[in-house]
């Protein structure tokens, strides 16, 4: 069964009250995850986020311990899995500290080898995205997971990713390349297609990015996808499932009254 992961990331822009809502509504769309992002803007080096505001909303959205122990309960009185991707070593450090068996290693991260080796060793699950790296770059990072039950997601890290350059196609050629690990997709499109369209590669997971209101502040928000979204795909995951089970070749049970009772009712003798 295809595990949905709602990314609700920084969307919540600090505000506990905001990420208890989204964990909420991501729980009643039908997300089996809710996910955050750990990092500190006191190890953020200069970039171009610090031209155009991102960094004044990374300090907003940053989260302290005590706020990762708080989103953690929410999701267990809510009975969805907490998950959060983490940027470095010191931010995996406080993931562990609250005893946690999921961990997300971002896209932009799969290179960062004593990130992937600390989350090997503290993790029972790591789950990493491939984006950004050559095939080369992934398999050395999945070499560096040999304790941990490994995920491997599909991902082109642009945002919002145009359909063109979904590369669907290279979720089988992962699934070939890994077969011990399990095969997912971290979708960056905008909608829900492109996340229907994979689970016709069998993906053992689907994340995107998730908000309760595309008029909030930040990138994300604008193109992460709302609760009736959610819910849409939730509900094609669940049908899809349904007719794609196996019921044999003959014919079945709900066809006994039409088979012994219509056939052959036109011919009167």
């Amino acid at each position: 069964m295809t595990e949905l992961i709602a990314e609700i990331g920084w969307n919540h822009m600090g505000d506990m009250d905001l990420a208890d809502t989204m964990i909420m509504a991501a729980k009643v769309a039908g997300a089996d995850y809710a996910k955050f992002q750990i990092f500190s803007t006191k190890n953020l080096k200069e970039g171009p986020w610090d031209k155009d505001g991102r960094r004044e909303i990374y300090e907003k959205a940053q989260l302290s311990i005590e706020q990762v122990q708080k989103l953690l309960k929410t999701c267990d009185d809510a009975r969805i899995k907490f998950m959060s991707s983490v940027f470095s070593v010191d931010d995996a450090k406080m993931l562990a500290s609250v005893h946690v068996k999921d961990v997300k290693i971002p896209s932009s991260e799969i290179r960062n080898k004593n990130l992937i080796r600390y989350c090997n060793d503290h993790f029972s699950h790591v789950i990493m995205s491939t984006g950004t790296a050559t095939m080369d770059e992934v398999k050395e990072a999945v070499s560096l997971v040999d304790k941990a039950q490994l995920t491997l997601l599909h991902c082109v890290s642009s945002y919002p990713c145009d359909m063109k350059n979904c590369n669907l196609p290279r979720i089988k050629y992962l699934q070939e390349l890994f077969p011990t690990a399990d095969i997912g997709f971290s979708d960056h499109t905008l909608g829900v297609d492109a996340a229907k369209m994979s689970l016709e590669f069998g993906v053992s997971h689907i994340e995107k990015h998730f908000t309760t209101s595309k008029s909030l502040p930040g990138r994300d928000n604008k193109f992460a996808i709302s609760p009736t979204e959610m819910r849409d795909l939730r509900y094609y995951m669940d049908e899809r499932s349904l007719a794609m089970k196996s019921h044999g070749m003959d014919y079945q049970g709900c066809e006994v009254e039409m088979r012994e009772v219509y056939s052959g009712r036109w011919e009167r003798k």
